[in-house]
């Protein structure tokens, strides 16, 4: 399948190959404020805050 074939998966108008998967620089920007803003998110249960404590001392010990 050709890369350009499938529609910016943010505005759906076609590809380019410079901002691929995107369609232009705004689309991959607005991709980017959502990762930055929380409108994504990975699946999975949300961390206490006593977990991501000691998660970052034991990155300190290592």
């Amino acid at each position: 399948m050709n890369r350009t074939s499938r529609p910016c998966p943010i505005c759906k108008k076609p590809r380019s190959e410079e901002f691929t998967p995107f369609c232009s620089s705004r689309c991959k920007d607005r991709d980017l404020a959502h990762w930055f803003g929380d409108g994504y998110a990975v699946p999975g249960r949300p961390a206490s805050p006593e977990e991501i404590a000691g998660e970052i001392i034991r990155e300190e010990r290592d």
